[in-house]
């Protein structure tokens, strides 16, 4: 499900895949990308934070990933949880 945020050989995809999803904002989207970031190493989180950040400096109809995140803090899954935790903070940074 992650293959394409986790594409060791090609930064650009995990940095497009990352945006193209956090900008949707939907639960299910947002759940794919904290699935991937508790599983990246620190090159792959950091092409995932890019794309995320790219997609909440968008638009003013930017999606709420802080409040996606909260939904998804009490995922039954541990690393959905852990990696909702880092897309939340992401998420707070953008609004510095």
């Amino acid at each position: 499900m992650t293959g394409l945020l986790l594409d060791v050989e090609d930064t650009a995809v995990t940095r497009q895949t990352a945006e193209a999803l956090a900008r949707t904002g939907t639960v299910a989207a947002v759940r794919l990308i904290a699935l991937a970031v508790a599983a990246a190493d620190d090159n792959q989180a950091n092409w995932l934070q890019t794309g995320v950040h790219d997609a909440l400096l968008g638009p003013d109809d930017a999606p709420d990933a802080a409040a996606v995140c909260r939904q998804l803090a009490q995922d039954p899954e541990e690393a959905v949880r852990r990696g909702a935790v880092e897309i939340s903070a992401w998420a707070d940074d953008t609004r510095c």
